[in-house]
């Protein structure tokens, strides 16, 4: 799969910073949900990151696709994911590397 932007953006980021990820991991094999990334210096939980590529216009905010999002998002949850979700301004800005630093309890 290709990378928007922010995902290219961010997975800079997250070398940069030493966090060791993995791009498009499929949490769901029926389905075959794949995360942006899944964040692995975590031992005691699942987390994961999504960049919202169409956060303003694109199509994942409108009909079929936001309820599809959705559905995905709940299932995460419910298999015991915490999921982050960030638009492509928040990983140009810094805030998206700073809260996965803070949601791993480190120093960016």
């Amino acid at each position: 799969m290709s990378k928007s932007a922010g995902e290219a953006e961010l997975e800079f980021q997250l070398k940069a910073a030493k966090i060791e990820y993995e791009r498009e991991y499929r949490f769901d094999l029926v389905r075959r949900w794949r995360f942006d990334f899944k964040i692995l210096d975590t031992y005691r939980e699942k987390l994961a990151v999504e960049v919202e590529g169409g956060a303003f216009n694109g199509g994942h905010r409108r009909g079929i696709n936001a309820n599809k999002d959705c559905e995905k998002s709940n299932a995460a949850v419910m298999a015991g994911w915490k999921v982050l979700r960030f638009t492509p301004y928040m990983v140009e800005t810094g805030e998206a590397i700073e809260t996965i630093c803070a949601a791993l309890g480190r120093d960016l």
